[in-house]
């Protein structure tokens, strides 16, 4: 495992450092001394813990029959090693080159790896983190394949020039014994054979060995006199070759979809040829070539007939099939289809040993973005069930969420309900890939993963001990008709592909509510329910959120913001009716045909039968506004104790009653500050043309580092969406926004059909145009932030001063600002105030943070009936870049827990229905002396602040970051104390000490190049992490020294001592006439006595790291000693086992040298000398 050298920091460095201080923290020292901070720089620690996930591009695979271990190698040099399910292990070449092939040392904890850079590798797996014993790189010939005998420490690795070299796995030396093409193949042939494309040694004879060029000829090649017994010539290229187990017959695939079988001993022709998947014609001619058949396998069993196994060999007019695995056994042929092409598969057999029936039992397919398991015992050929955690991308990944010590119930509760999501018609018999054992140390808390997915799909995972487990799926877009064709979709739709894909998610884990915001501007509130229900009609509020009072000024957007406020719960209600009384495109367009009052998404019509688990509470979405699409919602929270869902966009935010199902706030940013605003001033000229630039820069590193990111197809889409709707785009004037009817004649938003067909131009041409740019590496942006770090700190200041009256000039509308972050929370607003009110603090991504004050009735008759409250409390403070996230600690430094109401079964009737359980809200203590009793915790992109409450004087300030700007930040709770946690985009996490702010980690740990990794890289408390490295593995990491020096302890073993079956028996008739296996000495025929040295400049040995100094080096912690002291006894009795052996033979050598003397003496005892 890979650590990381951390830059630590003395704690008392960081008063004295003008960065990180600001200039009124002194006065906050004084009534913070009490505050005793118990985390230090030495609790913590970055490493990376485990990779869960399918391998990403897989290219290579190979399995070890006694460990019961798979190994598969990707397109980027990435190892991932499978037993039992929980035991897994990744590994990383550090060229990165692909892996080609893989080879077991049977029941020997190594592993070979040849790699496209012409390198082959040797892993040694007996150690928790497998690292490589040695590297041997040739520099001449291109590797293009390996064999490794069972049983045997000699690899053939044959190469592009048709050579195959002979290497000692042991000392990864090459042995001078080279056999060349030029001999392998007859004189009298004039061309090239092509790369060797098969290596594989006879099984009943090892001085046999058969070779396959791709040209077509296959040559078998005596080892002892170094010449070839045979030569097989066929007229098309060979892909794959494979023995009968008796060693009198072989089968060659071609790449015109034909199966050739040979005799060894009649090399003039193919035994048999057939074309498993061609039309035989009636006139007796050849049949229709097909595609190639990429590998083919024969298995022989005892009791009946042997299986040939192959990929491949379709007929050409088979255009659109999937690919298909074809299992031959006797006169029945089974093709099964798989959902991605292959790109390998293997047979697993009952025996190891090559000569010997092999009793096939099972294929293990590794497809493009799958494993399948296919048991061959059974009728019929059914799968095994996969225990493994593969199916994270099953739909792309859109945003994550990470959950540590969450309540005990909740895991249970979701597996009880998930149980009953899982398939049927699997094989009944267990996973056969189970090697390997657990590791013994856990971790002490539960652990939940959430994945929010493309189709509209949410996942749940077990992610505890290390492991990871689907606990339980929701499918979000059953709320919705589904266009049957793209003809159907709906026009409103603001997105073309994966209308559904969820955006943001938020989760209450005590009560179990969640809440989903999706790409196409709704909002869904689930409750969980144990009970199954129908849902007749699903209850549905449409918002119609504010838009720029200079571009939709309508008196009827204005009225319905001031009774939102004013008049809570009055403003809007959920509409029961049926979906085909909601409002439709024609019915709701305004006088001038644009759209208006529509949703984005059709709602379902029919009745909605929703099983136990998450179930629809309330669906609420946003409607266009007189022809412009609502805007993206770029933050969200729920509160179960105040039974509110807040949600934010770049028009405003909207607060939403889900109990009472009605819309209590419903205002514009700027109507946010009212008239306490400090910043607020007369609009002004617009600057310099240098100015607006640097605004406009800074909107996108807000968005970049605020919204949470989605997969690439939908993230293009709402890119160019968002540009449109923002106006980013420097060639759309102001006038050329779409406006209200009511804001004159003057609109070029005409009724006629033309304008109508310009609009929707305008945003296919900005779609096309966009997408194309937010594709280029983020590193490129990155660079172009650091270019203008010191423009953008300018205009940041500048900033402050922004401002926020309704008449927003140009420039102001470059840089409009987004909700982008909520907080509920109990806080004391005023000084005279003795007990904490509930409130929602809102950030936006112009550093303001702001706060609503909201009056929630006390008992739960009352809540039902009397309408929530609402007060703006205006801004509270203001910091550099968007705010990313905001908590509270009390007086003594401790972060307080969200308000939350405990789960209870809504469905339950109300007399069996228990009472709801609300978190009371605290009342914090105060004295004369000290009359601030609470902490607000503010975190951007740029600064981190504490405040003091009520009094809200800022007693510490941190600049986190001058020329990069944060992606993630949250308040974790850890062990030792309470802290911040950041990732930067320029790939530094760093951890800051609570309440006073203290640097406590700084690591460059990774570059951040992809916008994947920006938007799923979340933290949790105790310390984890985690993101999605590629699109279908997630990497956890951990950033505590403790669970670093215990990770060996956690971590699996893959190797573990098997006895290694014995050998078939030969048989007496076998044995007297010779008709066994013959048996070669390879280290007489190899080795340097015999064969001498290959040449130097072939190739060079690299020795590895991964040897005992680097298991050392790797190995920590009690375990890590155990494991090293059993090591060396099991070495100590290795050797001494080797002593002992060596000691009998200079025994029985000394036996036979005193017989021998004895005898001689007896012989010339009675001569005399002269008889000699």
């Amino acid at each position: 495992m890979k650590k990381f050298n951390i830059r630590k920091v003395l704690d008392g460095l960081t008063a004295a450092s003008s960065s990180s201080s600001s200039s009124n923290a002194a006065s906050g020292n004084r009534e913070n001394d009490m505050i005793q901070e118990t985390l230090q720089s030495e609790h913590f620690q970055l490493c990376k813990t485990v990779r869960h996930g399918f391998p990403y591009q897989p290219s290579s695979m190979a399995f070890d029959p006694v460990q019961k271990i798979l190994a598969i190698g990707t397109q980027s040099g990435a190892l991932r090693l499978f037993g039992q399910a929980g035991v897994e292990c990744y590994c990383q070449h550090e060229s990165g080159s692909a892996v080609i092939q893989l080879e077991f040392l049977v029941n020997e904890g190594a592993l070979v790896s040849a790699l496209a850079d012409d390198s082959i590798h040797l892993w040694n797996l007996r150690q928790k983190l497998p690292a490589i014993l040695h590297s041997l790189k040739f520099n001449r010939e291109r590797i293009t394949f390996c064999h490794l005998p069972f049983q045997s420490k000699w690899l053939y690795v044959g190469t592009e020039r048709g050579n195959i070299h002979i290497v000692n796995v042991e000392s990864f030396t090459l042995s001078g014994y080279v056999i060349m093409w030029n001999k392998a193949i007859e004189l009298s042939s004039k061309t090239h054979p092509g790369p060797v494309v098969h290596i594989s040694d006879n099984p009943m004879d090892e001085g046999k060995l058969l070779i396959g060029f791709e040209c077509g000829i296959v040559v078998l090649w005596d080892l002892k006199s170094k010449k070839a017994d045979y030569r097989y010539s066929y007229d098309e290229a060979i892909h794959s070759v494979a023995w009968h187990h008796e060693g009198k017959q072989f089968v060659c695939s071609h790449s015109d979809g034909t199966l050739t079988t040979w005799n060894i001993r009649a090399p003039a022709k193919p035994a048999q040829i057939i074309t498993p998947h061609g039309k035989q014609p009636k006139d007796g001619k050849k049949p229709e070539p097909c595609k190639p058949i990429l590998k083919v396998e024969y298995k022989t069993t005892r009791a009946g007939d042997p299986f040939m196994i192959l990929c491949g060999g379709l007929s050409y007019d088979t255009v659109g099939r999937r690919a298909c695995l074809t299992v031959m056994h006797g006169k029945s042929t089974a093709v099964l289809e798989m959902d991605y092409p292959i790109v390998d598969f293997l047979t697993l057999c009952e025996t190891p040993y090559p000569n010997d029936f092999q009793e096939p039992y099972a294929v293990v397919v590794l497809l493009e973005k799958d494993l399948v398991l296919i048991d061959l015992a059974q009728i019929g050929y059914p799968i095994f069930e996969n225990p493994y955690p593969l199916s994270i991308h099953e739909s792309p990944v859109t945003c994550c969420e990470y959950f540590a010590d969450c309540p005990a119930e909740v895991i249970p509760a979701l597996y009880s309900v998930g149980s009953r999501q899982k398939r049927q018609g699997f094989s009944k018999k267990e996973w056969p890939i189970n090697g390997g054992n657990w590791g013994q140390g856990t971790l002490s808390f539960s652990e939940i993963i959430m994945t929010g997915h493309a189709d509209g799909s949410i996942k749940f995972w077990d992610a505890s001990a290390l492991m990871l487990q689907v606990l339980y799926k929701l499918k979000t877009a059953k709320v919705f008709e589904k266009p049957r064709s793209k003809e159907e979709k709906s026009s409103t739709e603001i997105v073309d592909e994966d209308p559904f894909a969820i955006q943001i998610l938020s989760w209450c884990p005590e009560s179990r509510v969640l809440c989903v915001a999706g790409v196409s501007a709704h909002v869904i509130v689930y409750r969980f329910s144990k009970q199954e229900v129908t849902t007749e009609v699903v209850q549905l509020l449409e918002v119609r959120m504010p838009c720029e009072p200079n571009e939709v000024e309508s008196p009827e957007c204005g009225g319905e913001q001031a009774s939102a406020v004013t008049t809570p719960g009055t403003s809007s209600s959920p509409q029961t009716s049926l979906p085909q009384s909601h409002p439709s495109t024609s019915s709701n367009n305004s006088s001038d045909g644009l759209r208006d009052n529509v949703p984005c998404l059709k709602v379902r019509s029919s009745p909605l039968k929703q099983s136990a688990g998450y179930q629809v509470e309330l669906l609420i979405q946003l409607v266009w506004v007189s022809g412009e699409p609502p805007q993206q919602i770029t933050s969200l929270a729920v509160n179960s104790a105040y039974g509110l869902v807040a949600f934010g966009s770049g028009d405003g935010l909207a607060v939403v009653d889900y109990l009472q199902k009605t819309l209590i706030v419903n205002v514009s940013t700027a109507e946010l500050y009212g008239s306490t605003d400090p910043h607020h001033r007369q609009p002004h000229s617009p600057r310099k043309t240098r100015q607006p630039s640097a605004d406009t820069l800074h909107k996108k590193s807000c968005m970049s580092g605020l919204s949470n990111f989605y997969s690439e197809s939908v993230k293009k889409l709402r890119s160019s969406y968002v540009s449109l709707c923002d106006g980013n785009d420097a060639s759309a004037a102001p006038e050329e926004k779409c406006k209200s009817p009511t804001t004159g004649s003057g609109s070029p938003c005409n009724s006629d059909e033309d304008s109508k067909q310009k609009f929707i131009d305008k945003v296919k041409s900005k779609s096309r145009r966009i997408s194309k740019t937010v594709a280029n590496d983020f590193a490129k942006i990155s660079r172009k932030i650091n270019m203008i770090a010191d423009q953008k700190d300018d205009a940041r200041d500048n900033s402050f001063s922004r401002s926020r009256s309704s008449s927003v000039t140009s420039i102001d509308r470059e840089s409009r600002e987004v909700i982008s972050s909520f907080n509920f929370c109990d806080w004391l607003s005023k000084k005279s105030e003795s007990v904490a009110v509930p409130s929602l603090w809102v950030g936006t991504s112009l550093g303001s943070m702001l706060a609503i004050a909201l009056t929630v009735p006390s008992t739960p008759e009352q809540r039902m009936l009397q309408p929530v409250g609402v007060s703006f409390c205006g801004p509270v403070v203001r910091l550099k870049g968007g705010i990313l996230r905001m908590a509270q600690l009390d007086a003594s430094g401790t972060l307080l827990p969200h308000v939350y109401e405990s789960w209870y079964e809504p469905n339950a009737p109300e007399e069996e229905r228990e009472q709801p359980r609300r978190r009371r809200p605290t009342s914090p203590s105060s004295s004369q002396e000290n009359p601030d009793c609470q902490y607000a915790v503010v975190c951007s992109e740029k600064q981190a602040k504490v405040l003091a409450l009520p009094s809200q004087n800022c007693v510490y300030e941190h600049n986190i970051t001058e020329s990069s700007f944060v992606l993630r930040a949250d308040v974790v709770t850890l062990t030792s104390g309470v802290g911040i946690a950041c990732f930067c985009a320029n790939g530094h996490i760093m951890t800051l000490s609570l309440p006073s702010l203290r640097p406590l980690l700084d690591v460059n740990y990774l570059p951040l190049t992809d916008m994947r990794i920006a938007r799923t890289f979340c933290f949790s408390n105790q310390g984890q992490a985690l993101y999605l490295t590629s699109p279908t593995e997630i990497q956890r990491i951990t950033y505590i020294q403790e669970t670093c020096d215990n990770l060996q302890e956690m971590l699996g073993e893959l190797f573990t001592p098997v006895e290694t079956p014995e050998a078939p028996n030969r048989g007496f008739f076998k044995g007297l006439f010779g008709g066994g296996a013959q048996s070669l000495d390879r280290e007489d025929l190899f080795g340097e006595v015999s064969a001498g040295k290959a040449s130097r400049s072939l190739a060079q040995h690299i020795p590895g790291p991964g040897g005992m100094e680097g298991m050392k080096g790797a190995a920590s912690g009690v375990v890590g000693e155990l494991a090293r002291a059993r090591i060396a006894l099991d070495e100590r009795g290795q050797k001494l086992g080797e002593l002992e052996e060596r000691t009998a033979a200079m025994m029985a050598s000394g036996e036979s040298f005193s017989k021998h003397a004895h005898d001689i003496m007896l012989k010339y005892k009675d001569k005399k000398w002269y008889q000699l």
